[in-house]
C-alpha cells in the first residue's frame, strides 16, 4: 500500500473542499495501476461525499446539513463556537472515508462525480486527509 497525507484548509467556515485533483496528483506520482484508492479523514467532525460539484450541488448540500444538523444549543455535545455538537454527528450522516476504484491509474469516476472533503466545523480551520492507494 503507497500512502500520503494531505492538507486542507477550510478556514472559519462552512465548506465542501474538492479533493480530486489532489487525488489524482497523488495517483500520478505513485505511477498508480488498477486498484483502489481510498480517502480517510481523521477527524469527528468531518465526512466525505462523492458528489457533483460546480453546479450549485456544494451551497445545496452544505444548506440540507444546516437544516439537519442546525446550529443552535440543542446538542448535548457544547464546548467551541455555537452549535458544536452538531459537527460531532456529521460523520454519522457523511462517512469519513471513501473508496474509489483505480482503473489504469485513473479514477473511475462517474462523468459528474468528484470527491468532496465536507466540513461545516468552524473551529478547525486545517483539516488532514489520508490517500492509500491499495494496488489490485
Amino acid at each position: 500500500m503507497q500512502t500520503e497525507q494531505i492538507r486542507i484548509q477550510t478556514g472559519s467556515r462552512e465548506q465542501v473542499s474538492d479533493l480530486t485533483n489532489p487525488c489524482r496528483a497523488f495517483l500520478d506520482r505513485i505511477h498508480a495501476g488498477d486498484g483502489l484508492l481510498h480517502v480517510w479523514v481523521p477527524h469527528a467532525t468531518a465526512g466525505l461525499a462523492v458528489i457533483e460539484t460546480g453546479s450549485g450541488s456544494e451551497a445545496d448540500l452544505l444548506a440540507a446539513l444546516r437544516e439537519l444538523l442546525p446550529a443552535d444549543d440543542r446538542w448535548r455535545h457544547q464546548h467551541g463556537s455555537p452549535g458544536h455538537g452538531r459537527t460531532h454527528l456529521l460523520p454519522a450522516l457523511l462517512p469519513p472515508y471513501a473508496s474509489v476504484p483505480v482503473l489504469g491509474g485513473h479514477l473511475a469516476l462517474g462523468t459528474w462525480q468528484s470527491i468532496c472533503l465536507v466540513d461545516i466545523n468552524v473551529d478547525n480551520p486545517t483539516r488532514t486527509v489520508r490517500l492509500s492507494f491499495l494496488p489490485g
